[in-house]
């Protein structure tokens, strides 16, 4: 291989090295990208979550209607230490307005299903 290479011929390099662009269009840039970041995550999350809140309220509605027939109402939330464990529980509300732990849906509730009776959950 050989030094000579015609395409640099009368290049001189400078000692006054310049970015190709400036400080502050590179801030702006990574602004627009961690937004535009965000925008794609967040939407993402929020269907998410709303899924499996709609899906455990009708898991618990299920579940509810089965093994505590004369409970007024029923509610699923997600607990951190629950009854249950870590994830979504349901809980019947009686006419004084109790809750009564019901059954864990877990992290990820599944859809509502009908259970023979005597079947334990």
């Amino acid at each position: 291989m050989t030094d000579n290479h015609p395409e640099l011929s009368g290049y001189e390099p400078s000692d006054n090295y310049r970015p190709l662009r400036g400080k502050h269009f590179a801030t702006v840039l990574r602004v627009v990208v961690v937004f535009g970041l965000i925008a794609l995550v967040v939407p993402g999350v929020l269907t998410t979550v709303r899924v499996a809140s709609d899906t455990a309220a009708n898991t618990c509605a299920t579940a509810v209607a089965q093994y505590y027939p004369s409970a007024v109402d029923f509610d699923a939330r997600f607990d951190l230490a629950g009854p249950g464990g870590f994830g979504w529980q349901c809980y019947a509300i009686d006419d004084n307005e109790r809750a009564t732990f019901v059954t864990p849906l877990g992290i990820i509730p599944s859809a509502p299903r009908q259970l023979p009776p005597g079947t334990p959950t």
